[in-house]
């Protein structure tokens, strides 16, 4: 069994893969990705990995909204799969914002830099304010 956080780990890694693909235009197959990262089936990780895919757009433009100053495409692909990842956490599960934000900046610190990882928790958090508000 994956905790939450080794499962964010792997929706990470399939977005950031599936992100190279779409770059580059090299065609993917979501479910061998999901199988090559993932070694058992885990319904959280199928529900946060396809979630980010089918609103890939809105969570991208929600970056893009509350980055200061910054853009998607400027951060590194593994910074943005984490923060698209995060934002459709947010918006579609039921995972305490608290808990997302956390998880979120602890990933960015360990896959990204201390700079990133403040702009992720930064763009979360005025998110998170604007729609508690």
């Amino acid at each position: 069994m994956l905790s939450r956080s080794e499962a964010r780990k792997i929706v990470m890694t399939c977005l950031y893969q599936i992100d190279i693909c779409k770059e580059n235009k090299i065609p993917y197959d979501v479910e061998k990705i999901y199988k090559e990262n993932c070694s058992i089936e885990n319904d959280f990780v199928k529900k946060v990995l396809h979630g980010t895919l089918d609103k890939w757009d809105e969570v991208t433009e929600l970056g893009n909204k509350y980055l200061k100053n910054w853009t998607m495409e400027r951060l590194d692909k593994t910074g943005a799969s984490i923060l698209r990842m995060a934002f459709y956490e947010l918006k579609y599960m039921d995972t305490p914002p608290i808990v997302v934000i956390n998880e979120a900046v602890e990933l960015a610190k360990e896959y990204t830099d201390t700079e990133l990882a403040k702009m992720i928790n930064g763009a979360l958090d005025k998110y998170l304010k604007e729609v508690e508000a």
